[in-house]
C-alpha cells in the first residue's frame, strides 16, 4: 500500500481550503472601505500570495489524484470504483472526472487558471473580485475536503481509503493492507473520446459564469455601479461560447454513442446545463445593450447573477441525489446535500441581498422604447430566452419540490410528464419561432436607422424569401408524402428568415467596409441550428421497416418487430433502398486500425488477450502473425454491415457496436453513423446473441465417414475433403511426440462454402478434441474418433442459432445545419470578443456619458 501519495493529498486539500478563506479575507480587507483601485497593498500582497498558495495546493491536489489512478493504487476507493489495469492513458484522464470528488476538482482548477487571468488582464478590479473569487472557492473545496468533526461530516474525499468504503468486507480482519489486483473499470458508455474533452469545456464553461457575477457582486459592493459592464463584457462572450459549445457537445457525444435516436433527451442533467446558458446569453445582451446604448443596466444585474445562481442550483440537482431515478446520468448521492443547499444559500442571499440594497441607485434610461427602437426588440429577444429557460428549469425542479414538500410533511402527487420529450419540445419550438424572427429583426435594426421606411425597406427581401422558401418546402413535404404540422411551418419560416436577415446584414456590413459582425455570424449560426433541429428531429424516417409480413419473435415489442430488419450472416437482405449483408462480429484491436474480425481471434481465459489464427493485416502491413498474442477491447463487439444502394450501386461499411455494461442492464448498443452532405444513415443493434453466454449446442450427432463422403446437415451438405497433419495449431502448444491430425470439410450454405477444421490430438496417450465452428450456418463439427486401419473417421455435428442481427436504421435530413450552425455560433463568439479587444486597444475608452457610436462603427450584439 501506498499511504504517503493520498496523505499528500488530502493535506493539499485542507491548505487550499485554508488558503483560499485567508485569500478571501485578505482581499476583502483590501478593498474594504476604499474606492475602487485604491486598496491596501499590505492586505492585496496577502490576499495574493494566498491565491497563489491556494492554487499551488489545488495542482498538487491534482498530481496526487492522477498518480493513484495512474498508477493503479486500488487502495484508494476512487482509483478501484472509476479505473481498472486495461484502460488506455486517455480515460484514465477522463477517470479523473469520472466521480463527483474528480469533477469539483476540475471545477477549482478552472477556477484558480481564471483567478490568474484576473490578476493579469483585470489589475483594477483584482481585490473585490477575487474576494468574491476565493469566498466561492472556498466553498468548492470543502466539498473535497473529506473530514468528519464532531459527527459532522465536511465534504467526501478523493483519497479515501477502499477500506474505510467498504467497511463491512470480511477481508479487512485477514487482511487489513488488502489491495485488489483490478479496478471496477471505467462505465462502457464513458470510454469515449467525448469523455476526454466534454467535461473540461462543460466546466469551463461553468467556472467562467463565476467571472461576470463576481464583477457584478464587486460592482454593487464597491458602488461602481456601471463601470463593471465593459471588463465583464469579455468574460461573458467566452463563457456563452464555452457553454454553449460544451452543451453542444454533450448532445453530438450522445447522438454518436446512445441509441435513442436523437441528441437530446431533455434528461434533468442536459437541462441543467441548458437554463443557464440560455440566461447567459440573455444576460450577455443586457451587457451589450447598456455599453452601447444606456439602458437595461438594472436588467443585466438580474440575469447575471441569476446564470450564476442556476449554476450552483444544477450543481445541487446532479449531485444531491434529489433526481432519483428521473435522470440516467446524474450523480449519486454523497451526503453533501447539506453542504451544497448552504453553498447556494449563501451565494444567492449574498446576490440577491446587495442587488436589492443598491437596486434604486442603479442607473435607469430615460429613454421611451418605441416599436422602431433596437432595444425593445433585443430586451424581447431576451425575454423569450428567459422564458424558454423558466420552462425547462420549473418542470426540471419537480422532484425538488416533491422532496422538499415531503421534508416538511406533506404529500404532494405532483409527477414528471410520462412523455418528456414532447413535454418539452411542444412550448420550446415556440421559444425557437421566437429566437428564430427576433435574431433577424434584432440584427438588421440594430445596424439600421430608426424609422419605419428604412426598417421595411431592410426586412422586405428576408420576409419575402422566407415566405417564398416555407411554401416551396411545404409543397415539397406534401410531394413527398409528408405531412407538417402548422408549428412546423412557423418554425421553418423563423429559421429560414433567421438565415436570410442575417445574410443580408452581412452583406450590407460588407458592402459598407465594416468588419465582419461577430453577432450576425453568431445569430446567423443559431437560426441554421433551428432548421437542423426541425430537419433531423421533425423528419427523421425509420428506413428498416420489417417489410416480410412475418413477426421476427413474439418475445419482442411490437417496435421490434416493426421498425428493424433481420440479418443473418452472409445473407443479403433489402432495406429501403439499400441492399444489407451483415458480415459478422469484430474486435477493436489497439494499435490495428479498424477492426479485426472475431473468427481471426482465438479467446483465451484472459478476457483482454487473444491469438492470432492468422496473419492479421491492413493493406500490405502486417501487425501480428499467426499464433501472437493480440489485446483487445473486450466491452466491445462491433457489427460489420455492407451497404450497396440499389439505385447506384454505392458501398459503405458500417460497424454498430454492442457493450456489455452490467450497470445498466447488460447490453447497451452504440450507432454507427454514415455522414452525407444532405443527411446521415443512423444505424445500431435493435438484437443479437448475447456473446457473454455460449451457444446452445444441440447434442452431437455422430457421422462415420470415409475421405470423399457426404452428409447432409440440417438445410446444408458437407463433403469430407482430406485428413492430414496438423502442425500449426493456435493455443495447443503442440510439442514432440504430440500427434495431431486436421479434417477437411467443405460445408455448402445458401450463399457460399465453408472450410471447417476440426482436430483430432493425442498427447501422453491423451485423446483431445477441438471442434471447428461454421458460425453462418450454425454448425459446429468435431473428429470424435479415427479409424486408420478401416479409414472410417467419426465426426459429431451439432447445431445452433444461425448468427444474426436485428438492424435499426434510421435517415436524418439535414443534420448537418445543426453541427454547422454550432459552429458558426461559436466562430461568431469568438469573433466578437476578438472586434470588442482590437476596439479597445485602438482607441481610449470613451466617457460614459457621451453620445453613441455612430452605427458603422458600434458592435453588433450576440446570441
Amino acid at each position: 500500500m501506498n499511504l504517503l501519495v493520498g496523505d499528500i493529498g488530502h493535506l493539499s486539500v485542507i491548505v487550499a481550503f485554508v488558503a483560499a478563506v485567508v485569500a478571501a479575507y485578505a482581499y476583502f480587507q483590501a478593498a474594504r472601505g476604499r474606492a475602487l483601485g485604491d486598496v491596501d497593498a499590505s492586505w492585496q500582497r496577502l490576499g495574493r500570495g494566498a491565491f497563489f498558495v491556494h492554487g499551488a495546493a489545488v495542482l498538487a491536489v491534482v498530481g496526487c489524484l492522477f498518480d493513484i489512478i495512474y498508477h493503479h493504487r486500488y487502495e484508494y476507493y476512487y482509483a478501484w470504483s472509476h479505473s481498472s489495469n486495461h484502460l488506455p492513458l486517455k480515460y484514465m484522464i477522463s477517470c479523473f472526472w469520472a466521480g463527483q470528488e474528480g469533477s469539483f476538482l476540475l471545477w477549482i482548477f478552472w477556477h484558480v487558471v481564471l483567478g490568474g487571468c484576473i490578476m493579469l488582464f483585470n489589475k483594477k478590479w483584482e481585490a473585490p473580485v477575487l474576494a468574491v473569487f476565493s469566498a466561492v472557492q472556498a466553498f468548492l473545496v470543502s466539498m473535497i475536503v473529506g473530514v468528519v468533526a464532531g459527527g459532522l461530516k465536511v465534504g467526501s474525499s478523493p483519497f479515501m481509503l477502499l477500506r474505510d468504503f467498504l467497511t463491512d468486507l470480511p477481508v479487512w480482519k485477514t487482511n487489513p493492507n488488502f489491495v485488489p489486483k483490478d479496478g471496477t473499470g471505467l462505465n462502457a458508455l464513458l470510454q469515449n473520446y467525448w469523455m476526454v474533452i466534454h467535461p473540461p469545456t462543460l466546466f469551463l464553461g461553468f467556472a467562467l459564469t463565476l467571472v461576470p457575477f463576481a464583477f457584478a457582486i464587486a460592482a454593487l459592493w464597491k458602488k461602481e455601479l456601471t463601470s463593471w459592464v465593459k471588463p465583464a463584457i469579455p468574460w461573458a462572450l467566452v463563457g456563452g461560447g464555452v457553454l454553449g459549445v460544451g452543451v453542444m457537445m454533450g448532445a453530438y457525444w450522445a447522438y454518436e454513442t446512445l441509441n435513442f435516436g436523437g441528441y437530446w433527451n431533455w434528461d434533468p442533467v442536459e437541462n441543467a446545463v441548458y437554463i443557464p446558458w440560455l440566461v447567459l446569453v440573455a444576460a450577455l445582451h443586457g451587457l451589450v445593450l447598456w455599453q452601447r446604448r444606456r439602458t437595461g443596466l438594472r436588467t443585466a444585474y438580474a440575469l447575471v447573477i441569476t446564470t450564476f445562481i442556476l449554476v450552483l442550483y444544477a450543481t445541487f440537482l446532479t449531485r444531491s441525489g434529489v433526481l432519483g431515478n428521473a435522470s440516467v446520468h446524474s450523480f449519486t448521492d454523497l451526503g453533501l446535500s447539506g453542504q451544497l443547499l448552504i453553498y447556494l444559500g449563501f451565494f444567492t442571499v449574498l446576490a440577491v441581498g446587495l442587488l436589492v440594497w443598491r437596486w434604486q441607485e442603479i442607473p435607469v434610461s430615460p429613454k421611451e422604447l418605441s416599436m422602431y427602437s433596437p432595444e425593445l426588440w433585443v430586451f424581447v429577444g431576451a425575454t423569450v430566452l428567459c422564458l424558454g429557460a423558466f420552462q425547462v428549469l420549473f418542470t426540471t425542479s419537480i422532484p425538488v419540490y416533491n422532496a422538499f414538500m415531503g421534508f416538511v410533511g406533506i404529500k404532494t402527487n405532483l409527477a414528471l410528464p410520462v412523455d418528456q420529450i414532447a413535454h418539452y419540445s411542444k412550448l420550446q419550438l415556440w421559444m425557437g419561432v421566437g429566437v428564430g424572427l427576433l435574431s433577424g429583426v434584432g440584427q438588421v435594426m440594430w445596424w439600421q436607422r430608426n424609422d419605419k421606411e428604412t426598417l421595411l425597406n431592410s426586412l422586405t427581401p428576408s420576409v419575402l424569401l422566407a415566405l417564398l422558401g416555407t411554401a416551396l418546402a411545404v409543397l415539397l413535404i406534401r410531394y413527398n408524402g409528408l405531412t407538417i404540422s402548422p408549428a412546423y411551418v412557423l418554425l421553418f419560416l423563423a429559421g429560414l428568415f433567421g438565415v436570410l436577415a442575417n445574410l443580408g446584414t452581412l452583406y450590407t456590413l460588407a458592402r459598407r467596409g465594416i468588419t465582419l459582425s461577430g453577432g450576425a455570424l453568431a445569430h446567423l449560426g443559431v437560426a441554421l441550428m433551428l432548421l437542423g433541429i426541425l430537419a433531423s428531429s421533425g423528419y427523421s424516417s425509420i428506413i428498416s421497416r420489417n417489410v416480410s409480413g412475418l413477426l421476427y419473435s413474439r418475445e419482442f415489442s411490437e417496435d421490434i418487430n416493426r421498425d428493424n430488419v433481420l440479418l443473418y450472416r452472409n445473407e443479403a437482405s433489402p432495406m429501403h433502398g439499400y441492399q444489407l449483408t451483415y458480415e459478422g462480429q469484430y474486435f477493436e484491436v489497439p494499435g490495428v486500425p479498424g477492426y479485426v474480425n472475431k473468427q481471426m481471434l482465438f479467446r483465451t481465459d484472459d478476457d483482454y488477450k487473444t491469438l492470432a489464427r492468422a496473419d492479421i493485416k491492413v493493406g500490405d502491413k502486417l501487425y501480428y502473425k499467426t499464433g501472437d498474442t493480440v489485446s483487445i477491447v473486450p466491452e466491445n463487439t462491433f457489427y460489420r454491415v455492407d451497404y450497396a444502394k440499389k439505385a447506384t450501386g454505392e458501398k459503405f461499411t458500417l460497424y454498430p457496436r454492442a457493450q456489455i455494461n452490467e450497470e445498466m442492464g447488460g447490453i447497451l448498443a452504440s450507432p454507427d453513423i454514415k455522414h452525407f452532405w444532405g443527411h446521415d444513415i443512423y444505424t445500431h443493434i435493435g438484437g443479437a446473441p448475447d456473446t457473454r453466454k455460449d451457444k446452445q449446442w444441440s447434442e452431437p450427432k455422430e457421422h462415420t465417414l470415409s475421405v470423399g463422403d457426404t452428409i447432409f446437415l440440417n438445410d446444408y451438405f458437407a463433403v469430407f475433403r482430406a485428413i492430414e497433419p496438423a502442425h500449426e495449431t493456435v493455443g495447443l502448444g503442440l510439442q514432440k511426440g504430440d500427434l495431431a491430425l486436421q479434417a477437411d470439410m467443405i460445408v455448402s450454405g445458401e450463399q457460399r462454402q465453408y472450410h471447417a477444421h476440426p482436430l483430432f490430438v493425442v498427447r501422453n496417450r491423451l485423446v483431445g478434441r477441438v471442434p471447428d465452428e461454421v458460425d453462418d450456418l450454425g454448425i459446429r463439427i468435431s473428429l470424435n474418433n479415427v479409424d486408420p486401419q478401416k479409414g472410417k473417421f467419426t465426426f459429431g455435428v451439432s447445431t445452433a442459432q444461425k448468427d444474426y442481427i436485428i438492424l435499426k436504421a434510421m435517415e436524418k435530413p439535414f443534420i448537418n445545419l445543426l453541427w454547422s450552425g454550432t459552429l458558426l455560433m461559436a466562430l461568431g463568439f469568438a469573433l466578437s470578443l476578438r472586434q470588442r479587444n482590437t476596439k479597445r486597444n485602438a482607441a481610449p475608452e470613451a466617457p460614459e456619458a457621451d453620445a453613441l457610436p455612430a452605427p458603422r462603427t458600434r458592435l453588433a450584439p450576440v446570441a
